[in-house]
């Protein structure tokens, strides 16, 4: 069933196809969830939290052609994760000495892989962590992440840099990447 007429069925209440929806996306959108709360039951929650708020604002979704309803689906769980780390106080924007306490246990190899990198990034603090997604991985601008996160468009700009400077240290930590 295309994604089209999933959305259309899933308007109309029925149940089988919000079950079709959540088993094609759940994997992709709990990774997702993930990378933002680093907590595999956290991840859990907001994921569940997440597809209630799709299931319940599906009729105002507009169907854009491919990829539209991912994208969405990604926004409401990405909002989802931001409002989790508000909560819980764990959205701590930190300075350079704390970064520096940053340890991995990432392979020591020359090959990198994704898992790698994913593992790289979650021992980011959750400031550098939070606005490296939003901009690196979801491409949102550094204004967008000022207004979601409530800082300013500079401190979005510093705490990228810093979370970038971050994994590259990480990454020579790990025989990965030469520093010089």
């Amino acid at each position: 069933m295309k994604d089209e007429q999933l959305i259309e069925r899933c308007k109309r209440g029925d149940s089988q196809a919000q079950h079709v929806l959540y088993n094609r996306y759940a994997d992709r959108l709990f990774r997702l969830c993930f990378r933002y709360v680093k907590n595999e039951l956290d991840a859990e929650d907001v994921l569940v939290k997440g597809f209630m708020k799709v299931f319940s604002k599906i009729d105002l979704f507009e169907y854009r052609g491919k990829g539209s309803l991912e994208g969405w689906m990604k926004r409401v769980m990405i909002n989802e994760c931001l409002m989790l780390l508000r909560k819980q106080n764990n959205f701590n924007l930190v300075h350079d000495s704390e970064a520096r306490l940053v340890e991995t246990e990432a392979r020591a190899d020359s090959q990198l892989a994704a898992e790698d990198i994913f593992a790289l990034v979650l021992q980011l603090p959750t400031g550098y962590r939070t606005v490296f997604n939003l901009y690196a991985i979801e491409g949102y601008s550094h204004k967008e992440i000022a207004d979601q996160l409530g800082i300013s468009e500079n401190t979005s700009k510093s705490q990228l840099s810093k979370a970038r400077a971050a994994l590259r240290t990480l990454l020579a930590k790990n025989g990965i990447y030469d520093e010089r």
